[in-house]
């Protein structure tokens, strides 16, 4: 893909994976197939939940080490459990911190970073920042499980986020879902980029085969290095 002044030129579509149960041996099966598959010409990233105190770490990051070789590979923190995403006590961002370092010293290289039950805030922000990694827990819709007031980004296009000290955040919103992708088959995708993500397998691969007949088939990584945002935003800004 070119480099442009701002943004890319054509029409792209990426597909990531939030892998929350990476020890079960039945989801690893299918989701490594998935991945070699390659569906519609997509390299499915892997955004991977780190093993939680008392799961087989050395299991996991076999798993981990074959997935980020299969396609880009990030990090999917659930803050209070494998089985709860959305953090209920403690520091968010510290944890995404210390999970990002452990990533480094086994030498797993996350290029991107997902918040589990769609959480972001400021300052998790700025750990994903200064990581180094790109974001992509914003969504262009509002998931219907969530609260009014809880914290949650917004964005139906790619922008830079202003997070202060001169610092900024590339985030790369997820637009659909796999059952979005198929409700809305027989309709036209306005945006420019679409990010769709999967959680099961029921529809994925035809809705992938007919997405790739509407747009380019990239993956996360390719994205991340041309891609131009014309948007800059403040993090407050894009609360939702």
């Amino acid at each position: 893909m070119p480099h442009t002044g701002h943004i890319l030129h054509g029409r792209y579509a990426v597909v990531s994976c939030h892998v929350e149960r990476p020890l079960d041996d039945e989801v690893w099966q299918r989701f490594s197939m998935l991945q070699e598959r390659r569906p519609g010409g997509f390299a499915v990233a892997a955004l991977m939940r780190p093993p939680a105190e008392g799961e087989d770490e050395a299991r996991w990051l076999e798993r981990a080490r074959a997935a980020s070789a299969r396609a880009p590979f990030g990090l999917h923190t659930h803050w209070t459990a494998p089985d709860h995403a959305r953090p209920t006590a403690g520091d968010p961002a510290a944890l995404v911190r210390e999970q990002g370092n452990w990533l480094e010293s086994v030498g797993l290289r996350p290029t991107f970073f997902c918040g589990g039950g769609w959480y972001f805030d400021e300052e998790v922000a700025a750990a994903v920042a200064d990581l180094g990694y790109a974001d992509c827990t914003a969504t262009a819709f509002r998931p219907g499980y969530l609260e009014p007031n809880a914290p949650h980004l917004q964005l139906d296009a790619p922008a830079w986020l202003e997070l202060g000290d001169s610092r900024r955040l590339l985030e790369v919103p997820t637009t659909h879902s796999i059952g979005m992708l198929a409700r809305g088959l027989l309709g036209p995708f306005r945006r420019q980029i679409v990010h769709a993500y999967r959680r099961r397998a029921a529809v994925l691969r035809f809705g992938l085969r007919f997405l790739a007949l509407k747009r380019t088939a990239t993956d996360l990584d390719e994205l991340q290095r041309d891609l131009r945002p014309e948007k800059t935003m403040s993090f407050a800004n894009s609360r939702a």
